[in-house]
């Protein structure tokens, strides 16, 4: 397929971008400290060589205040900007071109000199933020013009001023948090003062061209955010201040509504996208939970927007843009807006990175180098670990056969991808199968493979992966396994209880619970999502979701159910086994199975909870058996996976093991 309008030019001020890709803004990590600069101009190198039209940094402060934590990234000195001038330049030399975020976290900021509009206390971070004074605002609005003046003298191509998410301009713009009196608030009109007073003193300093693009919160999706009139008024104003582009934001962190993980649909909120386009006459660019060429290209086409923001979809797959541009659109890794290994490690103090591609952040360290000499690999299963170590094998230049006993590739992941929600984990099948066959590898399906046949390999590779545990309970040939209710061998009845409250258990009682006639209207529908022309902040009274089954949740842990699940998007699959009125007992002993159903205690009280099915998400145990023949044999064997670590099923582990154990064989 060809993508005529993503791949067109588009010119902003004195920029034309090579085509209408962004790569969004997104924390990494490796933004707050100078020595981690050259990793950081490798990283981004690498999505301009991959044709990214537009490249957008994490966010940097315009002063100390404005931190996201302490020591955390900060533009505010000649100094600093002095030291961008590596990555703007590993960026030009690569044909891309780059803009810089300003961001000034507010009550965000996760260290006790933090500021905001008011003293009001976030409920996402433990500090109370100290309320600006009137000159301190002014003097923020001076800092942030500064801030984008040094970007451009970086280097950078242009800038992008968040004003959404909930981070301090956001915050001026909301009754929610902002109750000033003084002229910077008390009504719409001054609480939009900040911004604009931001907007006109950078124009000032940077001239008519430099392209100033502003983050704009569509959808606050919280109480007290601001009203569809409001956003259009500042939007005017804004444009009238000399913005040159509008890219759109939705939902502060603190919002009850999810807005970018992996059950949210694709392409959610590009109508509110539209209704602002149709308002501005600057460009301006769509984001979240847009992850292919052909959603992307779809939304131009239709006049919804002049550029579309990608940011973990470039984490995922660099060469992206290239792939589009050149008819490759099925070789792209696709981000699956998991979390885990990008958020999820921001918000845990962590670098980032991508559990599809673990190389994100990693371009100088995680290095695939060519083989010097033809050796041999086998790789024994086809799952995620697998998968990972074969195409990296092969990258690199080994001759690879991959041996998998089913019929075909996935392993886990197939299961993973029958979870409503989790639908675009299938994707990351298309690409592996696809990556297997562009680069020639060996694929022999339906074949379980011995130690015979892997003798004569120079390495051997096992990912034979798991099994699901069955536990010793009294009647447990009763009940049935996770994988036979995920794979359709098995359809449970309308009462079902299901055992373990891991990532499996909570997983399978979503599938079990949810009703398959639901449509992406009815997600928006069940988390409350208004029109912000009717309900302030985009945010009205969430649609009761209507459980297909009957479904207890149950764990031997006395924790909360799902306590373990990724730090941004836990909370969003809990909210949804509350949603679907998912029973959850915490602290039982499994006493036995019968045709009743299952018998538990807790707290010393024997109780029956009734069930036609009672589903088994109890742990797995690796399959290693080959791996520990081939060691004893003298083979050179390696273990990664499932068939290594079977505590939770953790495919971010499980590719990047696959990964790293190929870049460190010899060749």
């Amino acid at each position: 397929m060809s993508y005529p309008h993503l791949t067109s030019p588009l010119t902003i001020g004195d920029l034309t971008l090579r085509n209408r890709i962004v790569m969004g803004s997104m924390h990494t990590g490796l933004e707050d400290m100078r020595w981690d600069i050259p990793k950081l101009a490798a990283y981004f190198a690498e999505r301009a060589r991959g044709g990214t039209g537009l490249i957008i940094t994490g966010g940097y402060s315009p002063n100390k205040r404005g931190w996201l934590k302490p020591l955390a990234s900060e533009l505010s000195t000649r100094l600093q900007a002095m030291r961008h001038r590596e990555i703007t330049g590993a960026v030009h030399d690569e044909g891309g071109a780059i803009a810089l975020q300003v961001l000034h976290a507010g009550r965000y900021g996760y260290h006790p000199l933090s500021v905001s509009a008011s003293t009001r206390k976030s409920p996402i971070t433990p500090f109370k933020p100290s309320a600006l004074s009137t000159k301190g605002v002014d003097r923020t609005a001076t800092d942030f013009a500064n801030s984008i003046a040094l970007a451009r003298k970086a280097g950078y191509d242009a800038v992008e001023v968040m004003g959404s998410e909930g981070y301090l301009i956001n915050q001026f713009l909301a009754a929610r948090t902002n109750d000033r009196t003084d002229a910077w608030g008390g009504t719409a009109t001054k609480r939009m003062q900040f911004p604009l007073e931001i907007v006109r003193r950078a124009r000032e300093l940077v001239g008519e061209e430099f392209p100033i693009i502003y983050r704009i919160s569509l959808l606050d999706l919280v109480e007290g955010g601001q009203t569809w009139d409001e956003t259009l008024d500042l939007a005017h104003a804004l444009e009238e201040s000399g913005v040159s582009v509008f890219n759109t934001g939705i939902g502060w962190h603190e919002a009850r509504v999810p807005t970018i993980i992996t059950q949210v649909p694709r392409a959610a909120w590009r109508s509110y996208t539209a209704r602002l386009k149709a308002e501005v006459s600057v460009p301006v660019c769509a984001s979240n939970r847009i992850n292919t060429p052909d959603m992307a290209e779809q939304i131009l086409s239709a006049g919804e927007a002049d550029l579309i923001s990608m940011a973990r979809p470039l984490l995922a797959d660099p060469e992206f843009a290239n792939k589009a541009a050149a008819g490759r659109a099925d070789e792209i890794n696709t981000c699956i807006a998991c979390n885990q290994a990008c958020l999820d490690h921001v918000f845990k103090n962590q670098k980032a990175s991508c559990l599809v591609n673990p190389r994100a952040c990693h371009e100088t360290t995680l290095v695939l180098a060519p083989t010097r000499t033809k050796r041999t690999v086998a790789v024994v299963g086809a799952g995620p670990a697998g998968l990972a170590a074969a195409t990296s094998a092969a990258e690199r230049g080994f001759a690879v056969t991959l041996f998998e006993a089913a019929p075909q590739i996935g392993g886990q992941f197939r299961l993973a991808m029958q979870i409503p929600g989790k639908e675009d984990f299938a994707e990351t099948l298309r690409y592996f199968g696809r990556r297997l066959e562009v680069l020639g590898v060996e694929v022999k399906l339906n074949t379980q493979a011995n130690a015979t046949d892997l003798a004569s390999y120079d390495e051997v590779i096992v990912a034979t992966g798991v099994a699901p545990r069955v536990p010793a309970i009294d009647g447990v040939e009763r009940a049935v396994r996770y994988d036979e209710v995920l794979n359709g061998s098995v359809t449970p009845g309308k009462r079902v209880a299901v055992i373990g409250a891991g990532g499996i258990g909570v997983d399978v009682s979503h599938f079990l619970s949810h009703d398959p006639a639901d449509t992406d209207e009815d997600w928006m529908a069940h988390w409350g999502v208004g029109d912000p022309a009717v309900h302030r902040g985009g945010l009205t009274d969430p649609k009761p979701r209507t459980p297909i089954r009957e479904v207890t949740l149950v764990q031997r842990k006395t924790t909360p159910i799902g306590i373990g699940l990724g730090k941004t998007s836990g909370w969003a699959h809990r909210a949804v086994l509350k949603q679907s009125g998912v029973v959850q007992v915490s602290g039982a002993s499994y006493d036995r199975i019968d045709e009743r159903g299952l018998h538990v205690t807790v707290d010393g009280e024997q109780r029956l909870i009734e069930a036609d099915t009672v589903v088994l998400c109890a742990g797995q145990e690796s399959v290693r058996g080959l791996y520990d023949e081939l060691a004893d044999a003298g083979v050179n064997v390696h273990l990664i996976g499932g068939a290594d670590l079977a505590a939770e099923l953790d495919a971010k582990r499980a590719i990047d093991q696959g990964t790293r154990v190929v870049a460190a064989l010899t060749g």
